[in-house]
């Protein structure tokens, strides 16, 4: 019982520093952002010709949750982002240009909320690689 209490007051502890840790900025960044559809147009030297880039959605919570990318043609890239209980970007999963799944990136994160890794999957869940992130603070005087 005593471990459980324990595993709680840490985990209840972490959480509430990930979250302390999100500015003021940011929190009224996605205040802007609530259910939000942006998109961005190119246009031709001649401004004749006009197509979609870029497609983005936010979530109630000013989350990014979807980006699509478009060139001529069509889209490109389509990138579903999950979240976690704590905010923090649980999951992405990259579609091509036929909105099939061609990669899944799975995240790990550091006690102080920055990543720690992102695993990445093929779509039938084979890790093909990982990326290990270092934050290298330098002394700015």
């Amino acid at each position: 019982m005593m471990t459980k209490l324990c595993l709680f007051a840490v985990l209840l502890i972490c959480s509430l520093t990930i979250n302390a840790q999100v500015s003021p900025e940011t929190l009224a960044k996605r205040e802007k952002r609530k259910s939000l559809t942006v998109k961005e147009w190119n246009t031709d030297s001649r401004g004749k010709s006009k197509w979609l880039d870029h497609l983005t959605v936010y979530d109630d919570q000013g989350r990014k949750i979807e980006e699509i990318e478009y060139n001529t043609y069509g889209q490109v890239e389509r990138v579903v982002i999950t979240y976690n209980s704590v905010g923090q970007v649980e999951s992405e999963i990259v579609h091509n240009d036929r909105n099939k799944p061609i990669r899944i990136r799975k995240y790990e994160y550091n006690t102080n909320g920055t990543k720690k890794k992102q695993y990445n999957y093929m779509p039938n869940g084979k890790l093909y690689s990982v990326k290990v992130f270092d934050y290298i603070f330098s002394d700015a005087k």
